[in-house]
């Protein structure tokens, strides 16, 4: 059993094409994109709220969030929920104890932390992010 809670810190969902998919939810729902280079997958990192001094929403209990490229050979692209834990060999290990079925290996996200996405037991994609001890 888990004596703390794991907060969801990030949303993401699949695109084709990132420059159309971002004017959308511009136009619709007045979100800024931040478009990132071929280093970051050409991640497409999107701010639902102003930004504070640290980066972050500035209105509580708000998050950002992400469009990534859809790839042929990538299993399970579809929206889903990015989940905080402090320990992702731990939780992986959790997920898989539980039901749930880990997609690859975890990947370090250049000054973010490391990133893994799972399946859980009622067939829905995850991730789990460990940030950075200054992304805390």
């Amino acid at each position: 059993m888990n004596d703390q809670m794991c907060p969801v810190v990030h949303f993401e969902m699949p695109a084709e094409d990132r420059n159309r998919v971002a004017q959308f939810y511009h136009m619709v729902f007045g979100w800024q994109a931040d478009m990132l280079g071929p280093e970051m997958g050409n991640y497409v990192v999107v701010n639902t709220d102003e930004k504070g001094e640290d980066g972050r929403p500035k209105n509580r209990g708000v998050i950002n969030g992400g469009f990534y490229m859809k790839k042929k050979d990538w299993p399970e692209q579809y929206p889903s929920v990015v989940i905080a834990v402090p320990d992702i060999p731990s939780f992986m290990e959790k997920v898989e104890k539980t039901g749930g079925k880990i997609l690859g290996e975890p990947m370090d996200i250049p000054g973010i932390g490391k990133y893994v996405s799972f399946i859980d037991t009622e067939g829905n994609r995850v991730s789990m992010l460990q940030p950075l001890p200054h992304m805390k």
